[in-house]
């Protein structure tokens, strides 16, 4: 094996030192560049950004900046004010004298509020062209209903009002509701979305209304058709001996009734 000489050498350190000097630039440059883009990224994007917050989409900030757009929400949200500048990114100089406890609280509050001004928003003309690509995306998911075949569903809630339901799937195929396929997802409270806007998205946009489905599973037993004659059975057979049984306590009553009447007649008055 050659022996290296001492020049060539040198210029093989110098290169690697070089080689490592600019490796380690370009490292630093590239967390620079992280770092100014999450300095950068609003609370709104980083928020529907998160796992779970999929069914959301990012409301714009000159929506949230009409006070008419949020009129009645400062009653329903602790810490309103604070919540609503972490939202649009401002810094509030009473953020100091909050306690670490009262910070987590506004950041719960901001959770909250958006997503009582999301349900607000999604109602509106720009509101649903962001559903309507989330939509065609098929970022909400689709059916689980077999007969329904894959078909895309809105997220719905089955009230306005918060802490009153989580969020589900409702499916224009099938008419019906279903749990989101991910956990996530079930924990998300229901009205940041509402009652309304699915039902408002098809009358806006009745193109994407699919006909409903007439399919029906078939139950069978050793490859018969169950007739729906024997559940019919069993449900007059139910009701049948349920109202035996109201009969016989009636008559049970009544008996008791008469017994009772007659011992009173026969017991004479007591004398003073």
């Amino acid at each position: 094996m050659t022996e290296e000489n001492p020049y060539s050498r040198r210029m093989r350190e110098y290169n690697q030192a070089r080689q490592d000097e600019e490796n380690s630039t370009a490292e630093a440059e590239e967390d620079e560049d992280e770092e100014d883009e999450e300095e950068d990224i609003s609370w709104i994007s980083w928020f529907c950004s998160l796992k779970g917050n999929e069914f959301f989409c990012e409301v714009e900030e000159e929506y949230i900046q009409d006070d008419f757009n949020l009129c009645g929400l400062s009653s329903q949200v602790p810490f309103y004010e604070y919540a609503l500048d972490m939202i649009l990114d401002l810094e509030s100089p009473m953020d100091e004298d909050l306690t670490e406890e009262q910070q987590q609280m506004v950041e719960s509050a901001a959770d909250t509020l958006y997503g009582l001004i999301h349900a607000r928003f999604i109602l509106t003309n720009r509101g649903m062209v962001l559903m309507e690509e989330k939509y065609k995306l098929t970022h909400f998911g689709r059916c689980p209903r077999v007969h329904c075949q894959g078909q895309s569903v809105f997220p719905v809630g089955q009230s306005d009002l918060p802490r009153e339901g989580s969020v589900k799937i409702y499916c224009p195929k099938c008419n019906d509701i279903y749990y989101p396929r991910s956990s996530r997802h079930r924990g998300i409270d229901g009205s940041y979305w509402g009652t309304t806007f699915p039902h408002l998205f098809l009358i806006s946009y009745p193109e994407y209304k699919p006909t409903r489905s007439t399919q029906v599973y078939e139950p069978r037993v050793y490859g018969f058709k169950v007739h729906g004659y024997s559940h019919n059975v069993h449900a007059i057979s139910d009701k049948e001996e349920e109202n035996t049984q109201h009969a016989n306590n009636t008559t049970t009553t009544n008996t008791t009734s008469t017994t009772t009447s007659a011992t009173a007649r026969k017991t004479p008055p007591k004398l003073k």
